[in-house]
């Protein structure tokens, strides 16, 4: 008699059911059961908005927008670090049918230019710089070879206001005109996309995974609802708003819920994150990894009151258990929870609960999400393998994304057949359905969560005179999670040292893409068919760059 033999599979059954309206509506629905609760607080400008305001001004943008003639579909880029424009701008282009292109403030030129070329942006809107950016700058180097530009709008600028004020003269109703808000709203489905996020791409160039409201609506709704949020949150988002992180498991978190959005800064800042937990009596705190080691060390941490937080989210990168312990037990974060999933799944595909045992809330990344499929598969054969052994996860749903912007084929190559999202990464499902990620099929780096695809790298190396061939690779870092490390082979005759290669880096690409550590090398370890063998390189720079203690940190 043959034992029988659980297979790694799982869905997230429900009794709540998906949200079937557009972000316009469900917010709009939300402000009218909680008009005065407040819903965004911009901590260092002290603005604050209740749910009445931001569905008001979200309408009144969402005019000015229409009147400025972009039409259902458009692509509207924010160039911008997180602020309450970012907001007012999300929830706007989301009323008018706009799709909103969000682009990483870390941005350079050559970086700015394809992803305005590649998703076909009408109308930008900026700040004017960020720490040591110059966006107005970088915009007029790249602005001559983008035809499809028509205008870029700067924040805090007299072209900002009047979207403000264009759109309160389009206001419904007057001098007995329809309003145009309305009539756009009442053609518009939740199935259309509405934002386009860029994941680094293996051929060099990112990826726009296109999300509709049906999407990013929904998660952002069951990721509140594994917080248990209510209109009693308050939820400090330090997280950049430009990713899924931010946008999705904060603002539609937040505002599916009727619960408050914090934001302690333009960028993160440890010691700015913590004080307005205090002064706002957050409930709630995001984070990845690197940014919770860096509130626990400051010096003065006991200082700050944190007793009013209850729940959190740690995501972004692998979590370190010994990390987790101390946000629980320093933080009073006791029904913290961490999630996982990637931007083409709008993000979340699993999530710990606070009801699970502490040991399963620091070792694993949780069990599926509502409404939501998982799956680990043999790559090679595709067939789903039992509990516990290691495979592909693979993810099914509502959330999958609709494809990357204009490139089908490489759609294809992620989402298959069935509808299958194949995450590239290495997963073990225990016998309880809790899932474990011990590695990635793909050779994407996660530093800090910023996904960095070593191709990209790599490609922009190739372009250095000295430079023969270079082989980038992910190595454990205690702080960030992953480091780069840079192996270079130098032309015949060629002189070059670490110092020089990041500075060729520097200004020119993202500074996380910048190869901490640089090894130079006359060949690199390759299998027998001429493939070469990254796990080996890894390996040796991690014994050569005394890497083993950040290497051996357990992590979900």
């Amino acid at each position: 008699m043959s034992t029988e033999v659980t297979l790694s599979y799982s869905h997230g059954t429900s009794s709540i059911a998906l949200l079937g309206e557009t972000i316009g509506d469900n917010l709009g629905r939300v402000a009218a059961a909680y008009p005065d609760a407040e819903a965004l607080v911009d901590v260092p400008t002290g603005r604050r908005w209740t749910y009445a305001d931001l569905d008001a001004d979200t309408d009144t943008l969402a005019r000015g927008l229409i009147a400025a003639g972009l039409a259902t579909g458009d692509r509207l880029g924010i160039w911008a670090p997180n602020c309450a424009e970012w907001v007012q701008l999300q929830y706007a282009t989301a009323k008018a049918g706009i799709i909103l292109v969000n682009i990483n403030p870390a941005y350079r030129s050559h970086e700015l230019g394809f992803v305005l070329r590649q998703s076909g942006v009408r109308v930008l809107v900026s700040a004017e710089r960020f720490k040591t950016s110059d966006y107005r700058g970088m915009i007029d180097e790249v602005r001559p070879d983008l035809p499809e530009l028509q205008d870029v709008i700067y924040l805090g600028t007299p072209a900002w206001d009047q979207l403000f004020e264009t759109g309160l003269a389009a206001g419904g109703g007057h001098g007995g005109l329809a309003d145009p808000l309305s009539e756009r709203e009442a053609s518009l489905s939740f199935d259309d996309p509405i934002n386009i996020q860029y994941t680094s791409g293996t051929t060099g160039f990112p990826k726009g995974a296109t999300l509709s409201h049906h999407n990013i609506l929904n998660n952002g709704f069951f990721i509140g609802e594994g917080c248990r949020y209510s209109e009693q949150d308050r939820v400090c988002i330090p997280v950049p708003f430009y990713h899924c992180f931010g946008m999705v498991l904060g603002n539609l978190a937040c505002t599916t819920h009727g619960a408050c959005i914090v934001i302690p800064a333009p960028g993160f800042d440890a010691a700015e994150t913590l004080r307005a937990v205090q002064a706002e009596r957050c409930t709630s705190l995001y984070g990845v990894p690197t940014m919770f080691i860096a509130e626990l060390a400051l010096p003065d941490f006991a200082s700050y009151d944190l007793s009013t937080l209850r729940t959190g989210i740690m995501a972004g990168s692998p979590c370190p258990v010994e990390v987790m312990r101390r946000v629980v037990s320093e933080m009073h974060m006791t029904e913290v929870t961490i999630c996982y999933g990637m931007t083409e799944t709008s993000p979340v595909s699993t999530q710990t609960t606070a009801d699970d045992e502490m040991e399963r809330r620091v070792s694993t990344v949780g069990r599926v999400h509502p409404h939501v499929e998982v799956k680990v598969i043999d790559p090679e054969t595709g067939r789903v393998l039992p509990r516990d052994a290691p495979g592909e996860l693979c993810t099914r749903g509502y959330s999958v994304m609709l494809g990357y912007w204009d490139e089908p084929e490489r759609t294809a190559d992620a989402i298959d057949s069935a509808r299958w999202m194949h995450t590239g990464d290495l997963a073990v499902m225990d016998r309880a359905g809790y899932l474990n990620i011990v590695g990635r099929i793909k050779d994407m780096v996660i530093r800090g969560g910023e996904n960095i695809y070593p191709r990209e790298v790599e490609e922009f190396l190739y372009a250095h005179p000295a430079i023969e061939d270079v082989q980038v690779v992910g190595v454990p870092d205690l702080k960030y999670g992953e480091e780069l490390c840079a192996w270079v082979k130098l032309r015949p005759g060629q002189e070059l040292d670490a110092d020089q290669v990041r500075e060729y880096c520097r200004g020119k690409i993202a500074h996380y893409k910048v190869p901490r550590y640089v090894r130079f090398t006359t060949d690199f370890p390759m299998t027998i068919s001429g493939k070469v063998q990254k796990f080996k390189m890894r390996e040796t720079s991690i014994g050569e760059f005394g890497l083993e203690e950040a290497d051996q940190t357990r992590t979900a």
